[in-house]
């Protein structure tokens, strides 16, 4: 079988993981098998949570099916101010009772419209009524309906409305349902919903005076699944996200309110944003609408594509710096030139947990008069971040440089990634030796060769953070079955991994069936993205180098062998619930935050 594509140069690292193509299967799609045992009549990914074929994917669609009619229910009734039928105290389902706070005496909103009313008959406490909302909100969302949705945010009676928090695992169905990307339909119905409640007069709203402190105030919209390197025409992508709620901020601050009355109390927007040449002038007019509007725009991660840096740096300066968690400059070729003017206006952001830098070069093997100095005033700008927790620096050159780097932190690193940055022995020794190792979650460190001299510091490196590495990313670092067997020791006491990468190593089935044993005793590991094995390729050469790794040819029928043997092994040792893929395009491997 001959791979698709093209191996592309590793600064195209936003086409790819870390600047490579994994292989893709012929007919489409990056068709890489995925290795689980099968049983129960349908595939299921533990690192995904949800059923990915079979007929478990209608099972979950007919176990939601209830929520979609009571959420139905509900919305009417709210919209058209009738209450639920029957007496005695309220009930989750909304199909009993009609006391509560509008009610019960207690003094609160006693001349409330139909729609709170409603809404404050439908449950008599308001814990039992964020459950009952949460759960039609959640489905409402994932299921296109759009008219519920649009009515829940319009009326929603709680200061904060967060998908995020909303859209976790159904109790009904264990339907995943933040591993599903979100319509557009239902996307636009939030920022219907959301237009139309500060349009509508607080007699209207159910946000007179003495209930204005439970009016929504927080529309939290951050964290919703992108659509990645699979696009779908059904689905809203993060760009389109940023679009919609920038040209409503935009039409906010135009046309004003649209009904008389009292002013609409402020929301703030919390979102993502996602910006490059095209998207940079109506998102910066929309960031300079939001001041001073009753729709204010909060970003929470920003990430820039190809944005020229002057841009980059007005964007910055539009920022609210208490909201800001992370910057990811990945895809902008600014190099060490262009970081240096733009890395004082990220510095303001205290409260930064996460930056995302690429091609920054300051190698020791290479110096220049002018690289010295950038590389200074850059290594003083990093000494002023005190919240960092996660930073990645793929694509650097820093051999030699790492410890001056790390040591300029004023706090330890939980998430570090040092994709394809030539490091040295000496800098994995110091990495080992610093405070950082044993505060480290997430270690990426593909494209070093780990395979020489550089095998004995890494596995010093894993010794130190073993208590706490929970993901650790080793694509494309020449390891051969040698040095995986001298690492497995010192691996296997990473008892809290759960994702371990090795794509792109050349790995034969014996040193896979090693590490498939041995890894029995890492009971929270959950995912392996593993090579696709030497003994399937024809006419190899060796050692490999990666290039050909990603582009010869295998034998589909050795292969399969494998996939075969594969989960027998993992059938046998009980582990059901372990996820060994080739597949790197997936959503696998998790971000810091969700770790």
């Amino acid at each position: 079988m001959q791979r698709g594509g093209v191996r592309p140069w590793p600064c195209l690292a936003a086409q790819s993981r870390h600047g490579r193509l994994g292989r893709r299967r012929p007919g489409g799609g990056s068709g890489n098998r995925v290795v689980r045992p099968r049983g129960g009549g349908r595939t299921w990914s533990p690192a995904s949570g949800r059923a990915t074929s079979g007929p478990g994917g209608t099972t979950h669609r007919l176990r939601g099916a209830h929520h979609v009619r009571e959420a139905e229910g509900v919305a009417l009734r709210v919209s058209r101010g009738s209450r639920p039928g029957g007496a005695g105290r309220g009930r989750l389902r909304g199909n009993a009772g009609s006391r509560g706070p509008a009610g019960g005496g207690g003094g609160h909103c006693t001349e409330a419209p139909p729609t709170v009313t409603t809404l404050a008959a439908f449950v008599s406490s308001r814990d039992r009524c964020w459950v009952g909302l949460s759960c039609h909100s959640e489905v409402a969302f994932m299921d296109k309906k759009t008219v519920v949705l649009r009515e829940l945010v319009h009326t929603w009676p709680f200061p904060l409305l967060s998908f995020q928090q909303l859209l976790q695992e159904c109790a009904h169905c264990s339907r995943a349902l933040l591993q599903e990307r979100p319509s557009t339909e239902s996307m636009q119905a939030v920022i219907l919903g959301l237009t139309a409640r500060l349009h509508t007069p607080e007699t209207e709203a159910g946000t007179q005076p003495l209930c204005r402190k439970h009016a929504l105030r927080v529309l939290d919209m951050t964290g919703l699944l992108d659509d990645g390197v699979e696009q779908d025409p059904g689905t809203m992508s993060m760009w389109d996200c940023t679009a919609a709620v920038a040209r409503t901020c935009i039409a906010q601050q135009q046309g004003g309110t649209a009904e008389p009355g009292l002013a609409p109390i402020p929301v703030e927007v919390r979102v993502d944003l996602r910006v490059n040449r095209a998207s940079y002038a109506f998102l910066r007019e929309a960031l300079r609408s939001s001041v001073g509007s009753p729709l204010r725009l909060c970003c929470r991660d920003l990430r820039a594509e190809d944005l020229p840096m002057r841009n980059t740096v007005a964007l910055l300066q539009l920022l609210d710096a208490g909201c800001l968690r992370r910057v990811d400059l990945r895809f902008n070729n600014l190099g060490l030139r262009g970081l240096s003017v733009i890395i004082p206006h990220v510095a303001r952001f205290q409260h930064l947990a996460s930056l995302r830098l690429h091609y920054v070069h300051g190698d020791s093997r290479q110096p220049s008069v002018d690289g010295e100095d950038n590389f200074r005033y850059f290594l003083a700008q990093m000494g002023r971040f005190t919240c960092l927790r996660e930073l990645s620096m793929g694509s650097s050159l820093l051999s030699g440089r790492l410890d001056q780097l790390l040591s300029t932190l004023q706090s330890p690193l939980e998430s570090l990634e040092l994709a394809f940055c030539a490091l040295l022995p000496e800098d994995l020794r110091f990495l080992a030796r610093s405070p950082h190792a044993d505060h480290l979650k997430k270690l990426d460190l593909s494209g070093n060769d780990l395979s020489g001299s550089q095998l004995e510091p890494f596995q010093g490196l894993l010794r130190a953070a073993a208590a706490t590495l929970l993901h650790l990313e080793l694509t494309e670092c020449q390891l051969a079955d040698t040095q995986l067997l001298a690492t497995l020791p010192v691996l296997t006491r990473c008892t809290s991994l759960r994702y371990l990468g090795l794509y792109g190593n050349p790995l034969s089935m014996a040193g896979l069936k090693e590490l498939l044993r041995d890894s029995v005793v890492q009971a929270e590991l959950r995912t392996v993205v593993h090579p696709f094995p030497v003994d399937c390729y024809e006419g190899l050469p060796w050692p490999p180098p990666a290039s050909v790794l990603l582009e010869a040819s295998i034998n589909e029928e050795k292969f399969a062998r494998v996939e075969a043997e594969l989960h027998q092994l993992l059938l046998a040792s009980g582990r059901a619930h372990v996820l060994w893929t080739t597949d790197i395009y997936g959503r696998l491997a998790a971000d810091y935050f969700s770790l």
